[in-house]
This record gives C-alpha cells, structure tokens and sequence, in this order.
C-alpha cells in the first residue's frame, strides 16, 4: 500500500542561492536586536522609569520561551484536532509523506495530520522539540478520501517535507529568524527563497504535479484543471511595473506567476527581486538517480530489533 524502504537521491535537491545568504543578514540583525535587548534590560535596572521602551525589551526577552510554546501549542492542536494519516486513515497521503521523507534523507516520518480546511486550500510544515510534522487542509481531498489530484498533493507534500529536509521547521532555525518581521522586505525575501527551496523539493519528488499544484493555489479545488500553466508562467515576463514588483517584495510566498515561472524553468533559481526572463518550457526531466536501497526506517521509540524480533513483536520498551 506504501512504500517501504525508499533509497534517498543521489543529490539532494537544490537550496535556493539566496536562501543562506539572506539567512545570514536576518541572523545578524537578531543578533543585533537581543544585544540592544540585554543593553535595554541594564538600562532598565538602572532607571525603570521608561516603561513602554521596557516593555518591548522585555518583550523580546521573551520570545525564545513564547516561541516555544507557541509551537508547543500548534503541534497539540493538530493532536487533539487533526485526523492523523496512516495506513488505514487516508493512506494515499499518507504513501506520499512516507515517500518524500525517505527520499530526502529524514531518519523518522513526519507526523502528517488532516484538518478541516472550510473551502481553504493550504497546507504546512512545523516542529515541536525533535517532532516534526505536515498539516493538509481537507479541501486537498476528494470525499471518501482520495486525493483530489493526486500528482498535485504529491508535489504539495513533497513542498512541506522539504520544508523539514532543509530545516525550515527547527526552533532553532525560526529563533535566529527573529528579525524577519523587524526588517523591510528582508523577512519576506528570505521567506520567499525557502519557498523556492521546498518548491525544488516537491519538483523533485513529483515533477509532473506542478501544473496541478499551481492550478489549485490559484484557482482552487474546482477550476485547478482549467489554469493553463503556460500561459500563467508566461504573464510573469509580461505584468510589469512598479505595484507588482512591490506586491512580491511585500509576499511572504513566490507571486503566482513567478512561481510557476520557476517550476517551469529549471534552468536558474526562481527570481526573488525581479520579474524572470521569459525563457521556453524546458521538458520535464526523468527522476533523479538514487541510491542502493535503505533499509525501512525503525518506528519511532524502538531500539534496532534484536534476534528473534519483528515490528509486529517487537521487544519491550522501557
């Protein structure tokens, strides 16, 4: 029913060339922020009579443990609310989380849960401690549970675990990004490279679901199969001026038609700053290469199995 034991590529798919980069600057600045934090905290113990510039140190002083439990919380919503897959509960996507995280090199499968989407079409990736899991809104299926286009929610899930692959999802990735949200269009520049990041990775888990991909996230759940791809791709060369220049900068996510642009064309990375070049369609490549096979990955809390155990007897655990 799903695979087992998926050989990872041979290469590893492609970072996005502005993604470290940008990753640097937004470091320093965090680190910049928490230095005037610590100065603002001494400041305050001398004289605590500025109590709104107090507020907001202390504020920032706050945001490892907040964040933490921020995404404590998040992971026990999906817990207690979501419908985890496996198996015997939507097991086509389940197939499809199993797939991509042996593929790209993850020693344990993420947790992978369906939520109720409400005519939303999104789905995400995150972490809490060593846990990592994928979020799917429901409005990806079809009812009874198939997917609704199963090319697209492959590359879709291949997006989010690559998310996880390229450590998007650490807390201790998303600490240094602290100054994101502190600095213009320099958050939402490196935001838009790790999206162009994940996008190599579902390109390279399913290549032939882009089309269906960017169908949905422009079009929804009923029309995705009446985008015309191209022809989308194509307006990323032709919508000019300064508005739509600025409505990417501002984006936390590639616009529409440079992202297709880039899955397109596999020549260069996806354009952060500037409209792309139009260039032909390149044909869609064969899977890359991979490895001999892996062993299957040993289930999450047991010991590599001993002489005369299986997984389905496995020895106790203490």
């Amino acid at each position: 029913m799903y695979p087992v034991g998926l050989p990872q590529y041979t290469y590893p798919p492609r970072r996005h060339p502005w993604e470290i980069g940008l990753l640097v600057v937004v470091i320093l600045f965090t680190v910049l922020l928490y230095v005037g934090a610590i100065f603002g905290i001494i400041s305050f113990l001398a004289d605590p009579e500025h109590v709104q510039l107090n507020i907001i140190i202390l504020a920032l002083a706050a945001t490892p443990l907040t964040l933490f439990i921020g995404r404590g919380i998040l992971y026990g919503q999906q817990r207690v609310n979501g419908v985890k897959m496996s198996p015997t509960q939507f097991p086509e996507g389940y197939a499809m989380v199993v797939e991509a995280a042996q593929r790209f090199g993850l020693h344990e499968i993420p947790d992978a849960y369906v939520v109720l989407g409400n005519g939303q079409i999104n789905a995400f990736a995150s972490g809490h401690g060593f846990r990592r899991f994928v979020v799917v809104y429901s409005d990806l299926f079809e009812i009874g549970g198939d997917a609704r286009d199963p090319e697209a929610l492959a590359f879709i899930i291949g997006h989010e675990v690559g998310h996880i692959a390229a450590g998007h999802a650490s807390y201790w990735r998303q600490f240094a990004q602290t100054a994101m949200n502190f600095v213009p269009f320099l958050g939402t520049s490196l935001s838009r490279s790790m999206e162009y990041t994940a996008d190599n990775h579902g390109y390279s888990m399913r290549p032939t679901g882009i089309q269906g991909a960017i169908g949905v996230m422009a079009a929804g759940k009923y029309l995705l199969k009446r985008v015309e791809f191209d022809t989308l791709a194509n307006r990323a060369t032709l919508e000019t001026g300064f508005f739509v220049w600025l409505v990417n900068m501002l984006s936390s996510h590639p616009v529409h038609t440079w992202r297709a642009a880039a899955l397109r064309n596999r020549q260069q990375a996806g354009s952060l700053f500037f409209r792309p070049k139009l260039l032909p369609p390149t044909p869609i490549p064969p899977v890359p290469p991979v490895l001999p096979p892996a062993p299957p990955p040993i289930p999450h809390g047991y010991m590599p199995l001993q002489q005369g155990y299986t997984y389905d007897n496995p020895p106790p655990r203490y």
